[in-house]
């Protein structure tokens, strides 16, 4: 047995052996010092773990911590039963801290009761409670996503290994904090019913043994139990927040010993504050530094050895040179032409062939070019060169769509069949494949070149596979249009609208903001579908509101009434009313309060409450809208615009946010409906 595993096993049988052998109140003293330090230590390594697996001996040192808490209130209740003195540190809590007020005493030790078993430690039990039901419901899920990994060849038979034991750890110590948390709310009701003895017998004992009258008596074991159940407490209360801190951290490996001197004792900065705050509480209250010096000192020294052997070890780490073979760095493979990773990539397999190759009547590229010169039109960005090429590790009917080298779209066609969608009534004798349209995720049918007649009479929209993927691909570009807008592109722009507009190019840019400024302002637009072709426009409202704000977004929402015009004319049909919703008053009274400001600028902070009710309505709403086959628009103030726009667009991204000021005066706006909270 190694000497730190020894010394965890003497330390369990002293504490055993506390409960039935009497102390001395200065060993009382400086055992009960130790257990504060002790709770504070682990409260810092608790709040300064940054992964559950460098603190998985906590259930193990929750249960040692109590039953030491719990021998001292033994040894403690003994000696003031016995002596009607249980040490300097018991009589100063008793009588400096709470000023020797009995009633002051009692309300301190109850609140700190209350706080530690209603609040603290029945929130903990809760949560490790739930948290061991999640674990185990998620390990069947886990242990498939490692075999489907191992199966495809992304990770090694011995990195499965590790992950599937890292599993297994983690429903360990969700078990074991479930079990634990009850160790601490046995110990909050062990410290009441110990204060309870404590008085009433010393009470009578004080009395019958020791002489003492009746008020004498009250008063000095009423001190001194007040005193003990505080200074039990304090530390209790510090592991019980400790509790709830590491509730949600893994299992370990390893034995306790290793575990308590590599995890409890991987911070010796930290060990200079415990050691520190007791020295001052040795200074600065009657316990005095006899009792809480020696303690520091330790403390301090044990951090500084430990400071010293990282910075040792680390040094020696630093040292060795690097092992890297001469061949690899010698290596005539030229891999800068490996870093580069196309915009927009095409990938089909093998069955989708013929709408690349012209010899066998595929007309792929033209369409990619047409593509790009809608888009040109539309949104006003000059669309990179889109790479095709077959992938034979795709199915042969299917084809993916990447941006910057990642998928972010994918479908599956038949090149022999037509792609028939629904007006909305379906038609029995409408044969086909199911199947959902790619672009627009509708429901459809595959149907043959028979049915195809059939499904038009029908009144079913009927599309040749080309242009399938001709939408797909022009949908995903305009999704993405903002990440397809680099720098360098809006580099490009500015010199084209340089040829026209000198002075006013010269003018912006860099005088009033920068290029990188620009091309945030233009990712901006481009994200909520709305053209930046008119670039010399937009410069002209920057020209006009850059020198009050560099704020970006700001700069948006001025571009944005500055092409109030544009906007409108995007989204309504001429002699017909625009149908929207409204933001109510409740919710811009709601979002203007809670705006805060930082470093980088505005932003939104809603209470979860507040924003689960926001969601709420508007999928409400937004249904309802839909239903009645109107596109989601939602109408606000333009003061709270940007702030909404950026608080729902994750979960409603294809709703557009107008503001009052983004629409011409002759819209006849209609409200069928009021988003509010």
């Amino acid at each position: 047995m190694k000497g730190k595993d020894l010394v965890v096993l003497i330390a369990v049988i002293l504490i055993v052996a506390m409960m039935v052998i009497p102390l001395p109140t200065e060993l009382l003293d400086f055992l009960l010092i130790i257990n504060m330090s002790l709770a504070l230590l682990i409260l810092m390594v608790a709040l300064n773990t940054k992964e559950a697996l460098q603190f998985s001996i906590f259930p193990s040192l929750l249960l040692l911590t109590t039953l030491f808490r719990l021998a001292l209130n033994v040894s403690t209740t003994r000696s003031i039963l016995t002596k009607a003195d249980a040490g300097r540190v018991i009589d100063t809590f008793g009588s400096f801290v709470v000023g020797g007020e009995v009633v002051v005493g009692f309300v301190v030790f109850l609140i700190l009761v209350i706080i530690q078993f209603i609040v603290i430690t029945k929130g903990a039990e809760r949560v490790a409670e739930v948290a061991a039901r999640f674990t185990l419901d998620a390990m069947p899920g886990k242990q498939m996503s490692i075999d489907a990994d191992l199966n495809a060849g992304m990770i090694t038979e011995d990195e499965a290994r590790t992950r599937r034991r890292k599993i297994e750890r983690e429903a360990d110590f969700y078990g074991a904090m479930d079990g634990a948390s009850k160790f601490v709310k046995g110990d909050a009701i062990a410290s009441i019913v110990i204060l309870v003895i404590n008085v009433l017998g010393g009470f009578i004992i004080g009395m019958v043994v020791h002489g003492y009258g009746f008020a004498e008596s009250a008063h000095i074991f009423t001190l001194l139990s007040v005193g003990d159940g505080l200074v039990s407490q304090i530390p209790a209360l510090l592991i019980s927040t400790a509790t709830g801190i590491v509730v949600t951290s893994a299992s370990s490996e390893g034995n306790l010993g290793e575990e308590i001197t590599g995890q409890l004792l991987a911070y010796p900065k930290l060990l200079y504050v415990v050691a520190g705050t007791i020295a001052l509480l040795g200074l600065f209250t009657p316990i005095g530094v006899l009792i809480t010096a020696p303690v520091a000192g330790f403390i301090a020294f044990g951090g500084y050895r430990m400071q010293q052997r990282a910075e040792k070890a680390e040094a020696v780490a630093e040292a060795i040179p690097d092992e890297t073979p001469d061949s690899d760095i010698r290596s005539p493979e030229n891999v800068v032409n490996l870093l580069q990773v196309d915009p927009i990539e095409f990938e089909f397999g093998y069955g989708l062939i013929p709408l690349a190759d012209s010899n066998q009547g595929g007309d792929l590229l033209d369409r990619v070019i047409m593509i790009r010169r809608q888009i040109a039109l539309e949104l006003g960005i000059i669309v990179p060169v889109i790479r095709i090429r077959d992938n034979i590790q795709l199915r042969p009917n299917q084809y993916v769509i990447k941006i910057r080298g990642n998928e972010v779209a994918q479908g599956e066609i038949l090149l022999d069949h037509f792609l028939a969608m629904s007006p909305g009534i379906d038609d029995d004798s409408i044969q086909g494949i199911e199947t959902i349209e790619p672009a627009f995720q509708l429901p459809a049918l595959w149907v043959n070149e028979e049915m195809k007649e059939r499904a038009e009479l029908a009144g079913y929209t009927v599309v040749d596979p080309p242009s399938v993927v001709a939408t797909h691909l022009t949908e995903v570009i305009k999704q993405h249009s903002a990440e397809l807008l680099g720098r360098q592109e809006t580099k490009t722009l500015l010199d084209h609208v340089k040829e026209g507009y000198p002075a006013l190019v010269e003018d912006v840019i860099p005088n009033v903001i920068s290029i990188g400024e620009l091309h945030k302002v233009l990712q901006n637009l481009l994200s909520e579908r709305i053209s930046i072709r008119n670039l010399p426009a937009i410069l002209e409202v920057i020209a006009d509101y850059g020198t009050y704000t560099k704020d970006p977004n700001l700069l948006t929402e001025y571009v944005r009434q500055g092409l109030s015009r544009q906007i409108t004319n995007q989204i309504t049909t001429p002699g017909q009313p625009l149908y929207v919703l409204t933001a109510g008053a409740g919710l811009e009274k709601k979002i203007a309060e809670s705006i805060q400001k930082g470093d980088h600028g505005n932003y939104l902070v809603m209470t979860p409450q507040d924003s689960q009710q926001l969601f709420e309505q508007m999928q409400q709403q937004l249904e309802q809208m839909t239903a009645q086959g109107y596109p989601p628009i939602i109408l606000t103030s333009p003061a709270i615009r940007m702030y909404l726009r950026q608080f729902t667009e994750k979960v409603f991204p294809d709703v557009m946010l107008l503001s009052y000021n983004e629409l011409e005066p002759q819209v006849e706006v209609q409200s069928v409906g009021v988003v509010n909270i």
